[in-house]
Parts: C-alpha cells; sequence; structure tokens
C-alpha cells in the first residue's frame, strides 16, 4: 500500500466514501505524495510520452497557428501568450523558435505558464531558458486582453465524477473501503439537474462523466477571447458527448487499476469537448481530429523538408514520429483540436472551411 493510499483509507474509514473526482485530485496534487507533486512523469522514464516529447514538429505548428491567427486579427501590441499544463516546456520552447521569424509576435507577447506543480515549475524554468515568463496556479489569474493559447493534455488530467444511469436518476461512483482495501461502490440514487438531458441518451447501468473544473476554466478562457480576441487550442484525447467509463491509469507506459498505486500512476479520462464547446459560447468555436489539424497546418511538407538533412536511425524516427502524430490508427483519430475564437471570425489555420 502506498502512503497515499494509507492515508485515503484512514479518511474514508472516518468519513466514509470519497468522489471520484476527490480521489483524483488526491492522486494528482496532492501536496506531499501526488502524483504531479513529486515527479517528471514524461518521456521513456516517465509514465507516458505527449506529442511535444514525440517531435518538434506539433509545438512549430501549433505556433504559427497562432501566429497566424495573431497576424489575421490585426497583430496586437501586446497580448498573453499562455499555456495550461506546459508539462516540461517542450511545446512552448519550440513554439517560440518557430515564431521568432514572425515581425513583432514575440515582442508583443507576454508569456503566462498556468502550472501547479513546483517541480514541473522547475524543468519549465530551466527549458525556457532565459525567456522572461510567469507562472501562474490558475487560468482565472490569466490578464485581460487578447489571449492566444495552448492546452494540450490538460483537459484529460481534470478530476472527473461519475455516475451510473439508475432507473429516472442517478448513482454516484464512490471510492470507498472493502475489507481495508479501497473499492468502487455506488451513492444513493439521484435525480441530478445538469444530467437531466441525458436521460434520454442513456440507459440503466451506463456511465455518464462530469469535469466540474472544466466548464469554469473554458469560460475564463472565452471571456477574453470574445472581449479583447485570440484563440485556444485545446488538444487531447477524447469526443464528443461523453458516454462511458474513461477513466484510466498509467504507469511505466502501460495501463493499470486506478486504485491500485494512488500517487505513484497517471489519472485521466476522456475529454467531452462537447461539453468545452458549450461553454466557449459567445465564442465560435471548431472541432477536428489531430490528424486533420496538423495535416491541415502542413506537417507534410514540414517532414519532409526536415527529413533533408537526416538519414539512417535518425531519418527513421522522425518519420516513425510524423506517422504517429497523424495516422488515424495512432494518435491521429484519437486526439481531438477544439479552437475557440472571437465571435463570426474565421476559423483559423489547420481547418476546413
Amino acid at each position: 500500500m502506498t502512503a497515499l493510499a494509507d492515508l485515503l483509507a484512514r479518511r474514508i474509514g472516518a468519513t466514509g466514501p470519497i468522489t471520484v473526482a476527490d480521489y483524483m485530485a488526491e492522486c494528482l496534487l496532492h501536496p506531499e505524495h501526488g502524483y504531479y507533486s513529486t515527479r517528471d512523469p514524461f518521456g521513456i522514464r516517465g509514465d507516458f510520452t505527449t506529442a511535444p516529447e514525440i517531435s518538434q514538429m506539433f509545438g512549430e505548428l501549433l505556433g504559427l497557428c497562432l501566429a497566424q491567427a495573431w497576424l489575421d486579427q490585426g497583430a496586437p501590441a501586446r497580448f498573453t501568450l499562455a499555456e495550461l499544463g506546459p508539462g516540461r516546456g517542450t511545446l512552448m520552447a519550440d513554439l517560440l523558435r518557430a515564431t521568432r521569424g514572425v515581425t513583432g509576435f514575440h515582442d508583443a507577447a507576454r508569456l503566462q505558464l498556468v502550472e501547479a506543480s513546483p517541480t514541473l515549475r522547475t524543468l519549465q524554468r530551466r527549458t525556457l531558458g532565459d525567456h522572461p515568463a510567469r507562472w501562474l496556479d490558475h487560468a482565472a489569474e490569466l490578464p485581460d486582453g487578447p489571449l492566444y493559447l495552448i492546452a494540450n493534455e490538460f483537459f484529460d488530467a481534470l478530476p472527473i465524477r461519475q455516475f451510473v444511469r439508475s432507473g429516472r436518476g442517478w448513482r454516484e461512483r464512490m471510492v470507498g473501503l472493502a475489507e481495508g482495501t479501497l473499492g468502487f461502490g455506488l451513492g444513493p440514487e439521484t435525480g441530478l439537474a445538469p444530467l437531466a438531458h441525458r436521460l434520454a441518451d442513456t440507459a440503466p447501468g451506463e456511465i455518464v462523466e462530469l469535469c466540474p473544473a472544466a466548464a469554469p476554466i473554458m469560460e475564463e478562457i472565452a471571456r477574453r477571447i470574445s472581449g479583447h480576441g485570440g484563440l485556444a487550442l485545446a488538444v487531447d484525447y477524447g469526443g464528443w458527448h461523453s458516454r462511458g467509463d474513461t477513466l484510466q491509469a498509467l504507469r511505466g507506459h502501460r495501463r493499470d487499476d486506478p486504485l491500485a498505486a494512488p500517487g505513484e500512476a497517471d489519472l485521466t479520462a476522456h475529454v467531452d469537448f462537447e461539453a468545452l464547446a458549450l461553454a466557449a459560447a459567445p465564442c465560435a468555436t471548431a472541432f477536428t481530429t489531430q490528424g486533420e489539424f496538423l495535416s491541415g497546418l502542413g506537417i507534410g511538407s514540414r517532414t519532409e523538408r526536415l527529413s533533408q538533412a537526416l538519414d539512417g536511425d535518425a531519418l527513421a524516427s522522425h518519420l516513425a514520429a510524423s506517422h504517429r502524430l497523424t495516422d488515424a490508427a495512432e494518435m491521429g483519430r484519437l486526439f481531438k483540436v477544439l479552437a475557440v475564437f472571437p465571435p463570426q471570425g474565421p476559423p483559423p489555420a489547420g481547418f476546413a472551411i
């Protein structure tokens, strides 16, 4: 039993079962034993690999997409360049390198990074070197004004609540104790207003997930973009319209039981992009797969250009990375991209018109 598992067991024993959201929050961000509070989870030595770690092209193309939107919206003289959950800082470093040639972009940008983990903040500072940046605890702290923002695999790590359809109501999935061991159970049946509309498209026994923190964060982003301009790109795995149990644990690049090792495995859930798009009103939104988005931004041409300076294993690795990011059987279809931009504005580069 991990140290955090023991703490959770004692808490549950004293006060009763906790929600899946409470369990996820403790596992990921407990100040002493939380997964993100204590380690660098990325790369081969970590538990998972994100798109920026796979290829520099990912961050480069997203950066150029933001820069093009900045130009299309009149190149405001001062704007916030932000990332939610910047990981090691790899994506932002690639973005900044790719946009150096966009006249005025760096001079106008004020870099803001929303990161809760002290460990990852240290890594981000090291990756970004001397580039001036400001770290924030919450998206609500972002300055008012034009906002150009990226959130790559951020929303999937926000704690979720799970509800099981039961007759004409819902029973919340809880984490409790069974003979001293953490286990799942169900709370009492209740009518739940936020899920009243889901009674029409679910059957008894089906699970629907809610992410309480996601909508307020998106509302903060959309308020700035609708009032001042900008663009937000949310890239994550998930779909349109939540259905089913998507809670998963990753440990050593392999799936694990979410209750097996609290604090020592990454916990995530699929993102409901429909809910994010609704929260982004009155902004306009566009939605597509990661593969289609990167292809629309010209990853094929970029892959070919970088290939000219490579051979042997380096070339093979480069081509494999491009394939992994875009192929439907890899990340290309599972991962989606939601763009949030000013009302009545044209969709950004990478989205079909």
